[in-house]
């Protein structure tokens, strides 16, 4: 059990594939901008993670807050003046979800929403709007009908609402892009988080179920920290490396993403020493398929792997 228990804490909402993309994102404002102002433009990274983490439990807060409103329906069903026989008993499985429920009462959360000013109340079209998609989906209709229904099939509604109606959701990406620029980009990533949290909820933990902690641990907050500032404070020397395997590409004809991803990935493989080269290799090139172009991935895989092997004739780099 205290094996268990150790690893249950070691899962965090800021990991190291989400510190990577904030870095190039940040790298890419940063060489966009003609001041060039470092010390701006990493307080900007550095509120970036915090308004992820903070996305982390407005997404959360969501399902109470849908919770509520399809109560707030069925009660005015009933109080209507010749109420329908399904109004007068409607099917109250969804409105009772011990999820749901939990998630209303669980201290974390509530002392998290206080303290950043985060609530839905003011957006009660959108919850109506997407409400409206949950109730008319397969997982929903399945859920309601079921003949019994457990702790577990609670969980797993809201599983299936995050993966199949909420992400990739332009109501609400529209929503929280408004209400946040840095939200809008890291909606996918954040909702996987939630469902891994949704996975780890236990109903005996009632109002003190844990949530994500930002970081795992004081090493990923160095790696964010060391990943920054190697990128940009040394770029011109990852620069002059790149440009010397790339031979026939001027600098201008190269992607300047492709160029963001590499530069960032040298951060890593030449000045961060704790992490394979396996690892950096699959992390930069599933970067590139997700914020470049269609070949950018072989290309990024081709050019490290020269890069390194050089490096190595070199003995500039000992990784395996």
């Amino acid at each position: 059990m205290a094996i268990f228990a150790r690893f249950y804490l070691t899962i965090e909402m800021i990991n190291r594939v989400l510190i990577r993309s904030k870095v190039l994102q940040m790298a890419y404002a940063y060489y966009q901008n003609s001041d060039r102002d470092l010390r701006a433009v990493e307080k900007e990274f550095n509120l970036s993670l915090e308004k992820s983490y903070e996305l982390y439990h407005y997404l959360l807060m969501l399902i109470p807050a849908i919770r509520d409103y399809a109560a707030e329906r069925i009660e005015l069903g009933r109080n209507k003046y010749l109420p329908t026989p399904e109004e007068q008993h409607p099917n109250t499985r969804f409105i009772d979800n011990r999820l749901a429920r939990q998630l209303s009462a669980n201290i974390e959360l509530d002392h998290f929403a206080y303290n950043h000013s985060l609530s839905w109340a003011q957006q009660e079209g959108l919850i109506k709007q997407l409400y409206d998609q949950i109730s008319g989906s397969p997982a929903y209709t399945e859920y309601m009908a079921a003949e019994s229904c457990s702790y577990e099939d609670d969980k797993e509604l809201w599983r299936k609402i995050f993966k199949q109606t909420l992400s990739d959701n332009d109501l609400l990406a529209e929503a929280l892009e408004e209400h946040c620029l840095y939200w809008n980009d890291d909606l996918d990533i954040v909702i996987s988080f939630v469902i891994k949290t949704i996975k780890r909820f236990e109903e005996s933990q009632a109002a003190n179920q844990p949530l994500l902690p930002m970081f795992k641990d004081e090493s990923d907050r160095e790696f964010a920290r060391q990943l920054f500032h190697n990128t940009i404070i040394n770029g011109s020397r990852y620069r002059d490396i790149i440009m010397s395997v790339v031979k026939n590409w001027e600098l201008e004809r190269l992607a300047l993403m492709d160029l963001l991803i590499l530069q960032i990935a040298l951060a890593e493989i030449m000045d961060i020493p704790d992490i394979p080269l396996n690892v950096s290799f699959n992390e930069y090139i599933d970067l590139a398929k997700l914020f470049s172009t269609e070949k950018s991935g072989l290309f990024i895989n081709g050019t490290l792997d020269t890069i390194v092997q050089q490096l190595k004739q070199e003995n500039k780099l000992f990784k395996n």
